[in-house]
This record gives structure tokens, sequence and C-alpha cells, in this order.
């Protein structure tokens, strides 16, 4: 056969090398089963000359299914065309597309779910597969948030898609709640205990006695009948963690699989009292030891009997640098006794004096299952943290334990003791203090016997008998942190090592099972060579080798009645969420919105129905989930397709009541391109027939002469219709001229496009789906005017920028408009003049606004009704007796200046200015207007819209404040900045419906262009506030009534939206280079030492000074404090840590970095400042007197430089301490740096070792670090352990008060607990 090079530089088989030049069909077919837990989706990239009967084995064997037992159909079509599994037809000639992807359904083939390639070979316990047809896989899945397995952990023909199948091997996995990897492997240990299992199989659960879900025993033995007996790929463990007292929190928390055994096994033990069980634990995992002590002159003993469940093995000794090499070294090690001698020496009861003695273990008797804990985790004491040994230590498969028993001492015991002679074992062995009669024992029985054998069967065993084989090995991946937890078990069916990763359950080798000993390794994928692999055996478990003792699985024809019972009820159980699975597998979920015609608001909700279920079955359905019952008739309402985004009625669906709903929608989907609407009707009315392709246009009649956009009213057209076809529909829907008719297409949010060639089409205009036109039909000549120059653009342009305000204005004293300056009248009697300068041009359409001009000098602020006549005689006059203030705009102030093409994009989708509800009627060129339904309040639907767009705006609004600076009001030439433009701007009276804020507050409604800056707007403002706009200030209310001031007056409201909500606070606002500066006192010995004062106004430019020169008078106003200016101090503010000491001569922008918000503290001074140079250093120090138990209050050392032997003088000279007795230490954390005094002398570091403050691990630099000092000869006061609870009391209140954490009191690592009871008790006082 010919070779040739592929593209890796391989040689291939000429055929297969032509063969890839050939097109290929890119297969993916989704698993609707219910055959496995998980449906999965298949990809398969095949050659188009593939026939279709190949096609079904490569999904059978790719699936894990049996060939011939289930059914491939068209997943894109709506009638599910099935493939035919017998066809020797390409896959080219049998409708695949090469190129293109091509979708297939697998799905049960007559009724039946896909038999599993596993289930040809019987249960899992029979299985016969050899190696060479498994995949196998060990070690953990990569997942996120942690580390994968390296590549040394899996074998060589692992695929991560065979790992998502189910398992081959026909046993089942179990689903990881979160981190319950530590469960899963134990109770998949337990499962595959023959012994175990068979034992949990024959005891029975009485219903009468307990609840089922808090019995662990049963919800135990439901779990080991659903692993063997479920067809599921994984089953879940929530059941025996709820039976466990367990919450949902209680996954998170990751367990050692040791401790999880020992409390478990506790738990069985108390459930299964005065049951055939109850000794269950002990007959297979106990066994017995002797702690003993030796005396070496008399050969005296002494000891204690000892039981345990599992055997600690140290990996590597307490000091040593090499660990044992081997389980057998550390059992060595585990029994190998040590001297007690020198000032160890033990004191001999029979000697009467202390003597050398020898101490250990012996090992009396083992049980019949050998645990034995490999003790990988440890603590560093140099770097004080949790550590994984990682070193190698190897295991044998079969262990011989006869050499750690020794069967002379077993038979002549020492029948003296001493009580005191035992040492506390450490790990998990148990201490059961015995009888001193080693006699009255049962004697020496290594693996207990299973069957009732009395006492005189039971004999000693010889050493060649205590022959181990190991069936368990738990694996440990990751670090003493946190890691995963597998296990490798052995069946002892068919002898066969299996990993049992969670869900995943594979085939494995010896050869994986020699990778779990750690340590090193020549490959080692994703770990670095510098360290040794984190995975390895962290639990084994053997199983004595004694055929007479060995029992096998229980089969299922040989369980006991109740367990039988209890597999129908499973049986059962699985198939009814099967049909459930079903029937929501072809249910189609789609949203469902309706206008609601009572209500007049558009609800939503979720639309769930059978795909066979008919169109008209559908409506009813939806007409009650919308609670129209009683409403409106059925037959008033029908279903229509609808896009939501585009508010736009797709089609409806005459004639087509009896279709299904799955071949309407498109067949069972997860999600929709598209939602329904419930379209409902009056009795008189019809149903307008909405064709697909057709497009959804809102038409607003503009009225030039009065100002006013009407409300839409809905028609549809074609996109291939003409511009002149299209106005003559709309002639037909408003009744206007088509000769002087103009239509202007807003294309996106204030967009303006005028449709003037009449034989352009729609589409090449730019309609989508759904649109939105204004049309306007006049005598006027408005229209032969340039578009952008015409009253309608500005009319439009006008309304598309109008924004509205909700303003709430401040309480105005009385008097305070007479203190208004003459310079302010001329400036408005100069606005006044301009504005009507600029009116006259444009008196023919537009009326000047003269409430600025004509009222600002009479206003009175007594109360809100002067306030509204003072609106209706200057704002009112212009609108036109019109009584809706939305339906028209009222004249306004502009110049020509302001007419641009600047449309940023806005959030105001709907008509501020349009009615709220009016009916829309379609006329008919024949008759009369014909009513008709129109599904949808066109101005509800948009306003709601509107509401969801500032909803959006919202959540940036929070993000984006204001943070540094402003600009002056005025510019260069003192002349306002605010005069330069003219936009529109209304005000009316409001009153709040919602009842907040105070009864006497006023408020007002504002329209306003939002291309205005808020220096114009608040010389709009002015008038209604009463004071100039320099001395009130702007802020903005966000979301849970958050406030914000606006400071930069030169932008513009672009970022304003519509029913924002502002607050008017008097107050001199700022100029530019001006900054606002929150001022507080800092209170160094107080409970609570940071304390606001007042807001200030610090300028760039300023010294300090000359800010503490302007705080002097405001102090004394609004604080009481009378202060001399060299009697206090300003200094940097971080949070609550004072800084930097600010002195006179500094200045704001030059010398110290001043922002927006800024934060300063003022510090009281009870003598002159010492402060005088930027070299000097100011500390807080505070004594430590230990004999006392008590801090002393807070003093100020200045120093001239960052000397240590500077400071300790200082403190010296301060508290009277010698310096070479003077100790000190740096505080933790934010000021006051508080402490316990029942930690302060041994937690914070005293006398570091340096010589200057600013280095490490001090790094003093900055004025306001708190130091703590003590004198070193001075001992702590003895404290009883009354007194220390009393004072831990005390503290523990006074720092809680003060906000500083208490340390002494550390919250431990949640221990692991199961519940008898069902569920932990809650302690009220508990965190």
């Amino acid at each position: 056969m010919e070779m040739v090079p592929s593209e890796e530089n391989q040689l291939v088989p000429k055929e297969i090398e032509n063969a890839a030049e050939e097109p290929r069909v890119l297969c993916i077919i989704q698993d609707t089963t219910n055959a496995k837990t998980v449906n999965e989706r298949l990809t398969l990239n095949l050659p188009a000359s593939t026939s279709v009967n190949k096609l079904f084995e490569d999904v059978a064997q790719k699936a894990g299914y049996v060939s011939g037992t289930f059914d491939l159909a068209w997943g894109n079509t709506v009638d599910m065309a099935v493939l035919d599994h017998s066809s020797e037809m390409p896959l080219s000639d049998s409708g695949f597309e090469s190129g293109k992807k091509n979708f297939l359904q697998l799905t049960d083939k007559d009724g039946e779910q896909p038999q599993l390639a596993s289930d040809e070979s019987g249960t899992a316990d029979s299985s016969g597969l050899d190696d060479s047809s498994q995949d196998r896989f060990i070690g953990p899945l990569p997942r996120d948030g942690m580390v994968g397995c390296s590549s040394d952990y899996s074998s060589l023909n692992y695929s991560y898609a065979s790992i998502l199948n189910k398992s081959e091997t026909g046993y089942v996995g179990l689903v990881n709640q979160a981190m319950t990897c530590y469960l899963n492997s134990l109770l998949q240990t337990l499962f595959m205990t023959p012994e175990f299992r068979n034992a949990l199989y024959n005891w029975e659960f009485e219903e009468g006695e307990e609840d089922p879900i808090t019995s662990i025993p049963y919800q135990l033995q439901r779990l080991f009948v659903l692993l063997q007996t479920s067809k599921k790929r994984a089953i879940e463990t929530t059941d025996v963690t709820r039976s466990f007292g367990w919450d949902s929190s209680e996954a998170w928390q990751q367990h050692d699989v040791q401790e999880l055994c020992r409390v478990m096994f506790d738990a069985l033990e108390q459930k299964w009292k005065q049951t055939e069980q109850a000794d269950l634990i002990n007959q297979l995992y106990q066994g017995k030891l002797k702690d003993y002590v030796r005396c070496l002159e008399c050969g005296n003993e002494s000891w204690r009997i000892d039981t345990y469940l599992d055997i600690p093995l140290v990996i590597r000794p307490y000091g040593a640098s090499q660990a044992f090499g081997s389980v057998e070294e550390a059992l060595q090690a585990f029994i190998q006794p040590e001297t007690l001698d020198g000032p160890n020496q033990y004191f001999c009861e029979r000697c009467k004096k202390k003597c050398d003695a020898r101490k250990g273990l012996r090992f009396l008797h083992f049980p019949y299952l050998l645990t034995l804990q490999l003790k990988r985790f440890d603590f560093d004491y140099t770097t004080m943290h949790r550590i994984k040994l990682n070193d190698r230590m190897t295991f044998p498969e079969e262990l011989d334990m006869s050499p750690f028993i020794d069967v002379e001492d077993e038979k002549s015991p020492q029948t003296e003791s001493c009580t005191d002679s035992g040492a506390e074992n450490e790990g998990s062995c148990h201490s059961d203090q015995m009888s001193n009669d080693f006699s009255t024992d049962d004697g020496v029985d290594e693996g207990i016997c299973l069957d009732n054998a009395n006492s005189a069967e039971r004999v000693l065993k010889p050493k060649s008998s205590l022959i181990f084989e190991l069936f368990s090995v738990m694996v440990h991946s990751g670090s003493a942190a946190g890691g995963h937890y597998y296990a490798c078990i052995k069946s002892f069916s068919d002898g066969l090592w299996y990993s049992f990763n969670d869900q995943h359950v594979s085939k494995i080798t010896q050869e994986d099972i020699r990778k779990t000993y750690g340590g090193s390794s020549g490959n080692r994928g994703y770990y670095t060579s510098a360290f040794a692999s984190s995975t390895n055996a962290y639990m084994l478990i053997y199983r004595l080798k004694d055929p007479t003792r060995n029992a096998k699985y229980l089969d299922v024809e040989s369980f006991p009645d109740h367990i039988k019972r209890l597999v129908q009820r499973e049986k059962e159980a699985e198939e009814h969420e099967k049909r459930q699975r079903e029937i929501e597998r072809n249910t189609c979920k789609i949203k469902l919105l309706c206008m609601h015609p009572v209500k007049m608001m558009m609800m939503e909700n979720k639309l769930e129905v059978h795909k066979d279920k008919t169109l008209k079955e559908a409506v009813e359905i939806a007409y009650k989930l919308m609670d129209l019952e009683g409403v409106l008739p059925l037959d008033c309402c029908r279903l229509v397709k609808y896009d939501e985004f585009h508010e736009y009625l797709e089609r409806s669906y005459e004639g087509e009541e009896d279709t299904p709903m799955g071949l309407l929608l498109g067949g069972v989907k997860s999600s929709y391109m598209f939602d329904l609407l419930l379209e409902t009707r009056r009795p008189d009315q019809v149903f307008q027939t909405y064709k697909p392709g057709e497009v959804m246009v809102k038409v607003h009649v503009v009225g030039l002469k009065s100002e006013t956009i009407s409300p839409p009213v809905s028609v549809r057209a074609y996109l291939n219709q003409t511009v002149a076809e299209f106005k003559q529909l709309i002639a037909q829907a408003s009744g206007l001229s088509v000769e002087t008719m103009r239509v202007v297409l807003e294309r996106c949010y204030n967009d303006l496009r005028l449709l003037y060639v009449p034989n352009k089409t729609l589409k090449a205009e730019g309609f989508f789906r759904s649109n939105k036109v204004f049309v306007e039909s006049s005598d006027s000549l408005d229209h032969q005017m340039s578009f952008t120059d015409s009253l309608l653009w500005k009319l439009l342009d006008r309304h598309g920028n109008t924004i509205r305000l909700f303003v709430s204005l401040p309480e105005q004293s009385p008097g305070s408009l007479a203190s208004r300056t003459c310079s302010q009248k001329e400036q408005q009697l100069q606005a006044s003049s301009n504005s009507d300068s600029q009116n006259a041009s444009d008196a023919e359409h537009v009326d000047s606004l003269s409430l600025e001009a004509s009222s600002a000098f009479s206003i009175s602020t007594a109360d809100n009704r002067e306030l509204e006549k003072r609106i209706r005689a200057g704002g009112g006059g212009g609108s036109g007796g019109a009584s809706d203030p939305e339906n028209q705009f009222p004249s306004e102030e502009r110049s020509d200046s302001d007419v641009n093409n600047d449309r940023s994009t806005s959030s105001v989708d709907s008509d501020i200015l349009s009615s709220s509800h009016s009916s829309d009627t379609l006329c008919n060129a024949d008759s009369g207007p014909i009513p008709l339904a129109n599904g949808l309040i066109s101005h509800s639907i948009t306003s709601s819209r509107r509401s969801k767009a500032h909803e959006a705006k919202k959540e940036t609004w929070d993000t984006a404040e204001e943070d540094s600076g402003t600009d002056s009001e005025y510019d260069e030439s003192g002349k306002s900045k605010g005069e330069a433009h003219y936009m529109y701007f209304r005000a009316e009276p409001y009153s709040r419906e919602d009842g907040s804020g105070d009864g006497h507050s006023k408020c007002l409604l504002v329209y306003v262009d939002k291309r205005i800056t808020l220096a114009a707007f608040k010389q709009k403002l002015e008038p209604f506030v009463g004071v100039l706009s320099s001395q009130f200030k702007v802020f903005r209310v966000y979301a849970n009534n958050q406030e914000f001031e606006s400071v930069r007056l030169n932008e513009t409201l672009s970022s304003f939206s519509d029913d924002n909500k502002i607050t008017i606070r008097l107050g001199r606002a700022l100029k530019k280079g001006e900054y606002r500066v929150k001022v507080y006192q800092l209170l160094v010995n107080d409970p609570e030492p940071c304390k606001f004062l007042l807001d200030a106004v610090f300028a760039k430019g300023m010294t300090v000074r000359q800010s503490k020169e302007e705080l002097l008078p405001l102090l004394r106003e609004q604080c009481k404090l009378t202060l001399s200016i060299d009697r206090f101090r300003l200094r940097k503010k971080t949070w609550k840590n004072p800084g930097t000491v600010f002195l006179d001569y500094h200045v704001y922008e030059e010398d110290i970095n001043i922002s927006s918000n800024w934060e300063v503290f003022l510090e009281i001074l009870n003598e002159p400042e010492k402060m005088k140079s930027m070299s000097q250093l100011a500390v807080l120090t505070r004594r430590w007197s230990p004999a006392r138990m008590k801090l002393e209050p807070f003093q100020e050392v200045v120093l001239e430089s960052c000397s240590v032997d500077e400071l300790k003088e200082k403190l010296s000279q301060l508290s009277g301490i010698a310096v070479e007795n003077l100790e000190f230490a740096k505080g933790r954390g934010t000021f006051p740096c508080d402490i316990s005094v029942l930690e302060v002398h041994q937690d914070l570091d005293w006398n570091p070792k340096v010589s200057t403050l600013n280095v490490w691990p001090l790094y003093i630099s900055d004025d306001g670090a708190v130091v703590f000092y003590r004198d070193k000869t001075e001992e702590p006061m003895e404290l009883s352990e009354e007194e220390r609870n009393e004072l831990m009391k005390k503290e523990s209140s006074r720092l809680l008060k003060t906000g500083q954490r208490v340390s002494y009191s550390p919250r431990k690592e949640k221990a692991l607990k199961i519940y008898l009871d069902g569920g932990p008790s809650k302690d009220p006082g508990q965190d």
C-alpha cells in the first residue's frame, strides 16, 4: 500500500489522504432521551460519502448506546422526519449538506429508551470487559477554580467526551453538590464493600418509628439501591445529606474524608442501637491495641487496652527530612517503642522511684476491614501554616500484618496496671479504659467473623492468615487549603479497578494505582518539576483474605423482600420522573404579553404549552393565565406573533386555530427569538390582519399652529412600498391631505429624516420592523423652507430633546429676594431685552416666554399659591388654552445658534407631549371608519419601554459621578455663560403624590432642553429659588435617594432623562478652582475619634492659614467653637486615619493635592503648634501598663527625624521609663488601632530590630502613626480564670462598640457534625 505524509508528518495510506480532500458533513446530534442524567450533545465530522447506517454506528459508539436501539431525526424541521437506520445511501444524497451544520435529534425507538452498551454484558458486578476495550481515567477532572490533574493521572486513551458518556462499566456515579467529593468517595467505598452493603440491605426500616427523611440508615439504603439498580449516569446525594441534618451551606464546606468516616460510623451506631446491626461497625472495622509502659529495672508493665477504627500512619517523622518509603515502614515506626530516660524517666510503682522505661504500642488484633490513614496534612512551625506532605509512600496490594503483632505478648499479659501510664494516642485511636484482667477479653481475633460462631470457635489465627488485600484507595488532589477527593476501588466481582470520581466512573489499571503513591514523576504535565505531585493516596482500606468469611454482593434476585419493595418504589419514581422529563422536553415555553383592557398596562407572563396543543387551546390557557375571565369574552382574544424589543406585531394566525403549537412556533426550543401577544378587542371591533413581511409604523400628526404632537396611530406597510404609496396609506389613517403632507422618519432616537423622494421605497429610506414617523399637512409657507430651517424641524428637535424633571425647592426666609443685588436685576433686564429682539424674528411661529423677564422681581416666596400664580402669569400664557400640558408646546425663548444638528442619543423614546389614552381608528376609503382592535395602546407600551431605558441608564449614574473640580459660572469677561444660549424651559407647580418629603416643601415640574448647560439651567431656576444661581446648589437624586452635587457648570443636562429628580439646596455654589471640603474634628482619646463639623470651600492657591481664617467664623456660628488660629491645625484624613499635618504656609494644589468632596481633619491643640517643618514627624503614642492591664491615653510626640533612638528618648522623657527598659511596637489596623488588653502584651511585634522608623517592618514615614510602648521590666498582672473571663467580656463589649475586630477569640473551622435529631439547634446568640 502506498504511503504519503499527512499534515502531522506521519505516513498514512494514500486512500485516507485522498479521502481527506472530499467534502465533509458536520453532524450535531442532541440526545433527547432519558437514558442518561445529562443529555449531551455529540459532534461528528464525517466524509460526505459515509452511509446513513454507518452514521448510526458512529453515533452509537460515541454515545455509548447499542446500535439499533435508538432513532435519529432531523432537528431543524417541524415534522422531525426519522432517518432510515438500514439505508446504504451516502449522507450527501440523504439531505445532509456539506460545509454546514446538520442538526439531528437522538430519540427513543418505539417508545423505549436506548440500551446502554454496558447493558449487553450484564451488571457492573459481573462485567467482563478487558483493559483494551475500556476508556481508562484516574484523577480529578479539571474544574473551574481548581487545578486539574496532570497528565500523569490520565490513561493514554482517555478522552473528555468518553467521561461525559455514561460509564461503560455499568456503575453509577454520585453528583457533587458543590464540595462534597469527600462524601462521594466514602459512600462509593462503603457501597463497594460487600459486607457493609449486605448488612445494610438486611436492616429493615420501620416507618412508624422514625421519619424516613431523617433516618440515616434508610437514606443510605435507598442510595445503595439506586447505585445498584438505577440506569442513570449519576444520582444525587441530597437526601442523604438532608438526613445528616445538613443545610445547603454544608455543601460548600469541604471536610476530611477520614473525619467524615468516623462521624458517620458514630451516627450509624447510634441509629442502630437495639438492632441486629448494633455492633456492625465494631465487627467490621474495630481493632484493639495495647498502650504499655515497661520498667527496664524490674520488668513491671503498666498498660491499657485501646480500640481503633483506623490506624494513622506518619508520612514524615517530626523534625526529619526523610519520609517513610512504604506503609510497612510506617507501621513498624507506629509500634516502635521509645525509651523514657533522663528528665523523662517513669515512676515505677514497684520500684517506688523514677526509672528508665520503655513506652510503646502493640497490636492485639486487627479488624476484618483494616483502614490506614496516611497523615499527609501537617503543620509547618516555620511558616505557621498548614501544609500537605506529598512524599512518595508505597503500599502493597496484599499486606501481611503478621509481623506487627506480638503473639507471645498476648499469651501472657501483665495483670498490673498504672492509671497514669497510658499515653494519649495521636490521630484517630480511641482510648477505652479496659479491665486489667486481660483474660476476660474475647481473646486475640484478627478479623471478626460475621457468622454466629461462638467464642469457642474463635481461635488465634496463625500469622500466615493475616493477609489483607487492598480494595479502596481514597485519593486527595490539592493542598492543605483545599482540593478534590476521589476513590479508586477494586470490585470483588471481577477483580478490576475503577475510578469513582463524583459522577464519572471509569476503568483503571494497576499502573494508575501506583501513580497515587505520591512523590516526583518524570512526566509531570501541569506541575513543575520543582514540586511533587499533589495527587496522592490519603486513605487505604484492606480486607482480610479469608474465603470462609469473604462475602459477595447480593444480586437483585437475592434481595430481602423489603429491599425488593424499595426497588419497585424507586423504579416507579424514576419512571414518573422520566415521564415528567418527557413532558417537559415537549413543552413550549415562551414569553406572553398582554395589554390588560382594564388596567391599561402591559402584563407579562410565561406561557407553557405542550407542543401538540392547538392554537385554540393555547389561547384558552393564555386567557386564564392573564386573569381575563370576567373581563371580556374568550372570543375577544387571540394570540399573535410579537417582537417586544421593537414593539412589532409580526403576524396573526388567521385560519390556523387547529394547528399544533409546536408547528406554529417552529418546534420546542429553549428560547425563542420572538414573543406572543394576547391581543384583545371590544365586542364591536374586529381583529386586524397582520401579514408576515409587513412593518409597523407609529404615525404622529404634528400641528404647527398649535405646536402639538398627537398620540400615535398604528399603520402597517410593506418595505417595497414607495414613499408616495405610504403617504396615501397615512392619508387614509389620518385624513390629512397628501398634496401638502410632509413625512419625517425618526430612524433612531431623535435622528430625523425627511422623506421627499416619492419613488423611493421604504426599505431604501431605512424603515425596519417598527418605525416612528411624524406627519404634517398645512397650508403654511413653512414647507417651502429647507427642512433644518423649518419650524417643523425646530418643533421636532425640541420634542426630541426635551426632558421632564422633578425639582424640589428649598424653603425661603422672608426677604430673601429683597437681598438680590442691582447687578442681578440688570443682568435679567439685559437677558429680557436680548430675548425680545430674538423673538421678533420668529414672532409668526413662536411666542416669547416672558417668565424670566416680566416677573423676576415680583415673586413672593410665601407659599406655592403665589408661585403658581407667577408661573401662570409668566409661562402659562403661551399654552394656547390647551388643558393638557403634555399635549402642546408653550412658547419658548431660543436663538438661532441653538438650531444645530446636535442629535445626541436620548433615552426619550415616547412622546412627553402626547396624550396617554386615545383610541386608534383606520379610515376606510369606501365606507366610514371601521373600528379595529389594535391590540396595543402604543403610548402605554412606549412609556413602559422608556421607563426600562431609564432603569438601565440609572445603573450608569451611580458610577459616573463628578469627581474633580468645577467650572466657573461666568466667563473671563464676567458675563454669565448661561446667557450665551437660550434653550427651551417651562416650569409648573407640582404636588407630590407619594407623600414623600416635607409637606411645606415646594416642587416644580420642569420641561427643559437637555442641551442646556447646568449654568443656564440654574439661572432659569433663579426666580423660583429666590436667590442668585451662585447662592444655591443643585443635587441630583439617584437610586435609594442618594444625592450628589452637580458642579460642572459648562456641562449640559444630556446625562439626565425623563422623571429624574433634582433637589435644590441653599448655599454658595462653587466657582472655578474651588472645592467643597468636609471638615471633621479629630478627637484622639474619644470613643468616636471622628466627628463631622461642617462643609467649607477651599480654593486653589489658598494657603492653609487663609483657609483656617475662613473657618474661624464658621466654627463659631455653626459649631459654637471659639478658637484662636494658632490653637488648631488641619491635617490629612484618609478614611478614619489622621495623616500629614498641614503647615500654615502650605498652598492648596501646589503643596497639598485637593479634589472634589475632599475631607480634612481639624485638631484642637492644647499648646501652640510644634510642627514647623516638613522634616518633622508627629507620632501618636500610647503607653501599655501590663501590671495594671491598662492602656493610657494618646500623647503626641514630635520627632525631628525618623530615628528610633530619638523616639525612645522622647518616650523616656514622657513616661520616666529608662531608655534601656523601653520597648515599643507599631499599632495595627486603622486608627485608633484599638486592641484587647488581653493580647496587646503578646500579639504586637515589640522592640523591632531597626534603627530608623521608615524601614520594614515599621514603615513609619508620615504623621499620624500609632506607637505603643511599655516598660519591659514590668510584669503582667496575674489573673484568675474568673477575672480573665470577666475582663474578656468587657474587652469584647468595648471593642465591638469601637468597631474593632475581637481577635483573641478567633473563629475556628466549621466542625463536621451529623445531627441525629434532624438538624442543629439554633443558638440565638450565635453569629
